[in-house]
């Protein structure tokens, strides 16, 4: 009989529960940009090795490819992808240690982390494109 008042009620807090905040959102883009340089930036460092390997030939066309408009947005994907975890591992590192829980504090570091990834990835690519 002690169950019977709990039948109804859910079993877990869901999502429409939560108050979605700039912390959900870049905890989320963190997995997001991890599952993705998992498999686009493995692809393309497989791909490379293998072009090495292959021979002139096959470098030839690796770069090519790599440095076609699609490939040119590949591989500025695949560096924001970097970054952007980047900042938010180190975000994450920061609140491991018991800083930045502070509501304020916590949505500041939440909302500034994407921006970080943003203005590296220009950077990198700035330097890269204008050396």
């Amino acid at each position: 009989m002690a169950n019977a008042g709990t039948k109804n009620r859910p079993l877990s807090p869901h999502l429409q529960i939560w108050k979605w905040g700039p912390h959900m959102f870049v905890s989320i883009l963190h997995r997001v940009t991890g599952d993705g340089m998992a498999f686009a930036a493995l692809g393309v460092l497989l791909w490379w090795l293998g072009a090495l390997a292959g021979g002139p030939a096959s470098y030839a066309t690796f770069v090519s490819v790599m440095t076609s408009p699609i490939g040119y947005l590949v591989l500025v994907g695949i560096t924001w992808a970097f970054f952007s975890h980047m900042s938010s591992g180190l975000r994450h590192l920061v609140l491991d240690t018991g800083a930045g829980y502070e509501l304020s504090v916590n949505k500041t570091w939440a909302l500034i982390c994407p921006i970080v990834g943003v203005l590296l990835t220009v950077a990198f690519w700035a330097i890269v494109l204008l050396r």
